[in-house]
């Protein structure tokens, strides 16, 4: 099984969440920056809400895809108010024919006084168990 972690953040949480799922399956943790050139069978797509949606960047990134490449998308992510960013990054994963798989992460993030320490060692230990069992 072939796995690669993207991830995209404006607070480095997102990030500790997708160094943590790297680590788990000794892969790179990159930025979005970084696109997906080998084949790979899951893709840790890591992002949080900016103004009740998911980023452009994100939006860009997934667009960026080749179907032919990645076999489907983990989505994970963080965040202070809202939780779940699934239901956006599928409406995405689908315009390019990318499969999102039915289970994601997601835990709350630190964000000015809310949520302090978060992800936290506890957040950290979770991730790195939900991506233990894609092994």
């Amino acid at each position: 099984m072939k796995f690669a972690v993207r991830f995209y953040t404006k607070t480095g949480n997102t990030k500790k969440l997708a160094e943590a799922i790297a680590k788990e399956l000794g892969v790179e943790a990159l930025p979005l920056e970084e696109p997906v050139t080998e084949a790979t069978d899951i893709l840790f797509l890591g992002n949080s809400y900016y103004a009740f949606d998911i980023d452009p960047e994100v939006k860009a990134f997934i667009k960026s895809l080749d179907k032919s490449k990645v076999g489907k998308i983990v989505n994970f992510g963080s965040a202070a108010m809202l939780n779940s960013t699934y239901k956006k990054v599928k409406a995405e994963a689908s315009k390019v024919g990318i499969q999102m798989d039915e289970k994601e992460f997601h835990c709350k993030g630190e964000f000015k006084f809310l949520h302090k320490g978060r992800p936290n060692e506890d957040d950290l230990k979770a991730i790195a168990e939900f991506a233990r069992q894609y092994k």
